[in-house]
């Protein structure tokens, strides 16, 4: 059945617009979401909190797979919550985003998600962003897309974000922790980053989201899988 259900499948780095981009389609369609992003920054949370290391693939993995995790939406907004406390925020720091780097590199943590990822794909449909939704997730998406930009314009997105946030941040860092995180993703042994063999590739570094979501929604009016009005 779930084969029948639509994917979105929308890949590429981090900073290149997937979170925002990929929220916006599926209002828009009113389709399912999944962060998938966000469960690796959980996990890696968890096991911080639990004081497990992030080297050791065995607990991390047995955490990620016993999750207490929630996706509540209150007031319109997406909260969410780990063992009951909202994390929204706090899983979103530069940093907790380096630890999730770390524990997708982990084979065994990358399984013991695998199914909750796919257990999202649930009737309309559902738009799935993360580094690997094409290529491992959902093979069998019928559009698949990898999102990407500049390591310079994602390192200047972000320090726009820091910066309306009221946070201080250094662009140069920035750009440095963006360029050895897209080395870490792209050469990791398991589910490394990559376009899937039948993605489209779109480069956002000089397309508004707006332009961006149209597109999108245009491709997906194409492959008779929504209407582009």
């Amino acid at each position: 059945m779930t084969k029948r259900i639509p994917v979105l499948a929308i890949d590429g780095p981090g900073g290149a617009g997937k979170g925002t981009i990929s929220s916006l389609v599926a209002e828009r369609l009113g389709w399912h979401l999944l962060d998938s992003g966000a469960l690796y920054r959980l996990t890696a949370t968890a096991a911080v909190k639990h004081g497990i290391a992030l080297d050791d693939e065995e607990a991390v993995a047995a955490l990620a797979e016993s999750l207490d995790v929630a996706f509540p939406i209150e007031g319109g907004k997406p909260r969410t919550l780990l063992e009951g406390d909202d994390v929204s925020q706090s899983i979103r720091t530069e940093q907790t985003g380096e630890l999730a780097s770390q524990v997708a590199a982990l084979p065994a943590v990358r399984a013991a998600l695998l199914q909750r990822q796919r257990d999202f794909q649930k009737a309309p449909g559902l738009v799935a962003d993360g580094r690997d939704m094409g290529t491992v997730v959902f093979t069998d998406a019928p559009l698949k897309i990898f999102l990407t930009a500049s390591a310079e314009e994602r390192a200047r997105r972000r320090h726009l974000q820091l910066q309306e946030a009221g946070m201080n941040a250094s662009l140069s860092s920035l750009l440095k922790e963006i360029q050895a995180r897209d080395a870490r993703d792209t050469q990791r042994s398991v589910a490394p980053l990559k376009p899937a063999d039948d993605a489209i590739t779109l480069d956002t570094t000089r397309l508004s989201i707006p332009e961006v979501v149209e597109r999108l929604t245009e491709l997906l009016a194409l492959k008779g899988l929504a209407s582009d009005t």
